[in-house]
């Protein structure tokens, strides 16, 4: 598959001109599974060294959107999803990665809060909450599930509300609540079979967890807990030294 497009000398570096044509190539015209071109039909066809095509693919790899297979080739990954660690919402994470976020409401409704969701929230004895639970969908593709808990006094009505849509987007809008700092705690496990089923994947299959508790201002808004396909999701962190 031929993949000729001119790449010029400017102010974009040639590895990344060659960089966002494979990308574009990997993601709308091949399928996991699939060969890139070679190097040598990437130097013909756009007029550049093999260094440049090396430091391109080298790039993609690491990014997880294609493998190398000694003494075969290179080849487009199954789809993986990099996050990085910042506050956004799903539909924000999804968007920014260049992805279409998609919401399938799983259940809602009002009940009684687990203990632990209780003490986030800083609910009072015998008080409810909104328990939603959603199919996150990347470009049609599931990979996570949302068990997210809402205080019923602070949000009355959410069970009305577009659900499919950025709650964060609601919080802010309709009840000036907008989530400005969360704590995440990250770990690993396996799927439970409702997850796995709902997820696409093996009975047991890993997966990443999130414990995240949002907050507006200083009140705590939202309790969630997340599972992730730990195979189509990675988590990236910039580290710095200290000063």
């Amino acid at each position: 598959m031929s993949t000729a497009q001119p790449i010029v000398a400017g102010q974009v570096p040639k590895h990344e001109q060659l960089h966002d044509i494979l990308v574009r190539l990997c993601t709308q015209q091949l399928s996991p599974g699939d060969a890139l071109p070679s190097e040598r039909q990437l130097c013909v066809e756009h007029g550049v060294s093999r260094v440049t095509v090396r430091e391109a693919i080298g790039q993609l790899v690491s990014e997880g959107l294609v493998v190398r297979v000694r003494g075969r080739g290179t080849f487009v990954a199954e789809r993986t999803y990099q996050s990085e660690l910042r506050l956004a919402s799903f539909h924000e994470d999804m968007r920014r990665l260049g992805l279409e976020p998609g919401t399938v409401v799983l259940s809602v409704k009002r009940t009684k809060p687990p203990a632990d969701t209780a003490e986030v929230l800083e609910l009072g004895a015998g008080q409810d909450a909104w328990h939603v639970r959603r199919l996150r969908l990347a470009d049609g593709s599931p990979i996570s599930v949302d068990d997210a808990w809402y205080s019923a006094d602070l949000f009355p009505g959410l069970d009305s509300t577009d659900l499919t849509a950025s709650i964060y987007d609601t919080l802010a809008t309709r009840y000036g609540h907008p989530v400005d700092r969360a704590e995440q705690t990250v770990g690993a496990g396996e799927a439970t079979s409702e997850v796995s089923t709902l997820l696409g994947m093996p009975k047991k299959g890993s997966v990443l967890t999130f414990d995240r508790r949002s907050y507006s201002g200083k009140r705590p808004v939202e309790h969630t807990y997340t599972w992730f396909r730990a195979d189509r999701y990675r988590l990236h962190m910039t580290l710095t030294g200290r000063a």
